[in-house]
């Protein structure tokens, strides 16, 4: 299935996307993408409904985050080797874990804003994980049964807060509009090998970014496992696990970041695809 929430920002509704690319509505089946509504059980009575008998929701609609609620969204860093290689950075031994601020999630087209400040501003496609059922010490071999599905996730990054400001890189990670997640949450049954899934990444129509989940170096059910060992993870919290190389730090013979009035365009195979406009953020103070 591929699972959705639909309008305004704050009054996402629940739907999916049935065979032939309509959004149907949820809404008197579940509450919201999320939490308990992740669980094995309740994918099976979403799946088992009869999808033509579910309204129709007709015109166009924004896409929200296709995980509402989410707990915490654990990051992976230089998690593909040419990537790290890129970056200038020896392939980890262990996973590099880094949060992301909730507040940086948004919908998988909304408008991501650079900070008045900013001087480097990343983009990175990366494969999302999102969990559907408690894991607590979970084995390798059992880490994929608390997976409820896929999605995608940009992670963009502010490089100079990230590398340059002191401290770990939440700086950089956590910014408003930081997160672009969806559009789809597509289910576990749906991506038989999670690690054979292309993916890539364009800006103002120049492709940066042509990876696949494949050369990880750590892969989705070790990532699972491992992180389960430090903090239990909730349903609806989502692993974003990492990018290929062509990241702008990257480039050469200099590296090239962001700027207001861009747009990224971003996919894998399967999850769809996802499009933002950078715009400048709004400064105005909080009352």
């Amino acid at each position: 299935m591929k699972l959705v929430r639909y309008g305004p920002v704050g009054q996402e509704k629940p739907g999916l996307i049935d065979q032939e690319g309509g959004l149907r509505d949820l809404s008197e089946q579940v509450a919201d993408i999320g939490g308990a509504a992740l669980g094995a059980g309740a994918l099976e009575k979403i799946a088992a409904l009869k999808t033509a008998s579910l309204p129709l929701v007709s015109g166009s609609q924004r896409l929200g985050s296709c995980v509402g609620g989410v707990g915490k969204m654990i990051c992976v860093g230089l998690n593909y080797s040419d990537h790290a290689k890129e970056s200038g950075m020896a392939i980890p031994a262990e996973p590099i874990l880094f949060m992301k601020a909730t507040s940086a999630i948004v919908g998988p087209n909304d408008d991501v804003e650079i900070p008045p400040d900013a001087l480097k501003v990343d983009w990175e496609v990366e494969l999302g994980v999102v969990i559907g059922s408690t894991a607590r010490y979970v084995s390798k071999e059992k880490a994929l049964d608390h997976v409820a599905g896929y999605c995608i996730v940009n992670d963009v990054s502010e490089r100079a807060y990230q590398l340059e400001r002191g401290g770990q890189w939440e700086k950089g990670k956590g910014c408003d509009t930081f997160g672009p997640t969806g559009p789809w949450l597509v289910t576990r049954d749906e991506v038989p090998d999670p690690q054979a899934l292309d993916m890539w990444l364009e800006v103002d129509g120049k492709r940066y970014q042509n990876g696949n989940t494949r050369t990880m170096i750590f892969d989705v059910a070790t990532l699972v496992s491992y992180i389960s060992q430090f903090m239990s993870l909730q349903p609806g919290d989502v692993i974003s696990t990492g990018t290929p190389p062509g990241v702008g730090m990257g480039q050469k013979p200099a590296p090239i970041y962001l700027s207001a009035g861009q747009v990224m365009r971003l996919g894998i195979t399967g999850l769809g695809e996802q499009q933002q406009k950078t715009i400048h953020a709004n400064i105005q103070e909080t009352k």
